[in-house]
């Protein structure tokens, strides 16, 4: 071999060890918003059996950590919002909280978890929050920061900051005009030289569906990666789906920001199956393959070419059913899973298998159902599925979703059913006034299920009075009114 060919071979093996080296990684958010939530060693078996090796959780529940240790996989453990303003102003909660939560469960080769970065914060700069938490997010991340250096993990562990979808944005809707919003330049600035001194990435989340909803120029087709999609152009680039323009708006913000090499880990990306039109599992699919495929393929973006993103984390493992739905009913629809670990689509990830494994061992309650008596004078009928409602969860019923085309008193059935089976099938939860009836036989209509709950020791400390939460029935009464008349 000439001398001369020698530092150019080593420098292509180098080359490919490095592209090889940013084949990314594709993980899911497991959050746990849920009345009756699978149990955590049921839902690591999932993960396992799917062969999920990364994900991201929000906030540091012992029996989550418990459950995932000796799994191998890798692990985000969040902070949540409430509690950044403690951390901000204090060196001692800060120690405390990375021993307790990353410290004790740290895995150095052994039986426990491999934990790989700390979240502080979720999404703390969304906009509705107005910037109550503005102030601590610095502060915080610069204190966990410090902990984990006590705890010599810095060079194990890193401290990321997850962003919301619309902390960045550009009004002419082109990618190259994209920038921070201007109500978190100082912060955002002080928070990119935080990551960039600790060569951390940027989180960010992604949300084609939002995106679709708010943005009259983007098409349906647009978003779910079709090639039919009529593209859109900025200058000399042309975007050919929604995911592109997206995330190269956020690599301009970061240019504009001056940090134009920073890495970007997208924190959570999805497409919801229920609570909204254009969110069924149907159309989830459609958007989880085409995604999928453009990661596989390491194309990269108009901006960034062959250099797609480190990490993606769908967004989300499972449903939800007490997750908020100030921003829509869907957010309570985002898993690739239902609440109790049964796939909605086929998904591949990339590893030779497109089928979807469920979760093991479920335990349910009793198949008993709570439905609408209709011997009785259903007069009142409608009062009292929005009580029902303002605890328990009837976003299916909302326009668009899966139960939205059942007819009255169907529709009063579901939100009995719903309340009945979240307060663990008591029988005094199926009176509402004597209009409720328990039966054995399933009501469940075409694509519209009456869900039987799971069986949880979890769920007795969750539930409330069945007339409380009336801030939840005003928006109830607003969403739902229509589906009841």
């Amino acid at each position: 071999m000439p001398p001369n060919l020698c530092p150019i071979i080593f420098l292509f093996f180098f080359a490919m060890l490095g592209l090889a080296s940013r084949v990314r990684a594709v993980g899911v958010n497991w959050g746990t918003a849920a009345s009756h939530p699978l149990p955590p060693p049921v839902v690591v078996e999932l993960l396992k059996s799917n062969n999920i090796t990364k994900v991201k959780l929000f906030d540091a529940d012992p029996l989550v950590l418990q459950a995932l240790s000796g799994s191998n996989i890798g692990v985000i453990v969040g902070i949540p919002n409430s509690m950044l303003k403690s951390f901000n102003s204090s060196k001692k909660a800060a120690e405390s909280w990375v021993h307790d939560n990353v410290t004790r469960y740290f895995s150095n080769g052994g039986s426990g978890v491999r934990i790989e970065y700390v979240a502080v914060g979720d999404e703390p700069f969304l906009q509705s929050y107005g910037e109550q938490f503005h102030p601590f997010v610095i502060g915080a991340a610069t204190k966990i920061q410090e902990a984990l250096i006590r705890a010599n993990l810095e060079s194990k562990v890193k401290v990321v900051v997850p962003c919301s979808y619309d902390t960045f944005q550009s009004e002419s809707s082109l990618p190259s005009k994209g920038h921070f919003r201007s109500d978190l330049n100082k912060t955002m600035i002080q928070l990119l030289k935080f990551l960039s001194k600790h060569r951390s990435p940027f989180f960010v989340t992604i949300s084609p569906f939002v995106t679709l909803h708010q943005n009259k120029n983007i098409s349906l087709d647009f978003s779910l990666f079709k090639e039919t999609a009529h593209p859109h152009n900025d200058s000399h680039r042309t975007y050919k789906n929604s995911f592109d323009l997206s995330y190269d708006t956020v690599v301009s913000a970061l240019a504009t920001a001056g940090f134009p090499n920073m890495d970007i880990v997208v924190a959570q990306i999805g497409w919801p199956t229920d609570g909204a039109t254009n969110a069924t599992p149907s159309i989830a699919e459609t958007f989880m393959k085409g995604l999928m495929n453009h990661l596989h393929s390491k194309l990269g973006t108009p901006l960034r070419p062959r250099n797609p993103p480190i990490e993606t984390y769908i967004f989300s493992l499972l449903d939800e059913d007490q997750r908020s739905i100030t921003t829509g009913n869907f957010e309570r629809h985002w898993g690739i899973f239902t609440f109790d670990g049964q796939a909605k689509y086929p998904v591949d990830f990339g590893l030779g298998s497109k089928n979807l494994v469920n979760a093991q061992n479920v335990e349910y309650l009793p198949s008993k159902w709570c439905v609408v008596n209709n011997n009785k004078d259903l007069s009142n009928a409608t009062a009292r599925a929005l009580e029902a409602c303002s605890v328990a969860d009837c976003t299916a019923l909302s326009p668009g979703g899966s139960c939205s085309n059942i007819s009255w008193p169907g529709n009063i059935s579901y939100a009995f059913n719903s309340y009945y089976q979240q307060h663990d099938q008591r029988a005094d939860s199926c009176d509402f006034g004597s209009l409720g009836l328990i039966t054995t036989v399933d009501p469940s209509v075409d694509h519209c299920r009456f869900s039987v709950e799971l069986r949880t020791s979890q769920s007795d400390s969750l539930h409330g009075s069945f007339f409380s939460h009336w801030t939840t029935w005003l928006t109830a009464t607003s969403v739902f009114l229509l589906r009841f008349t």
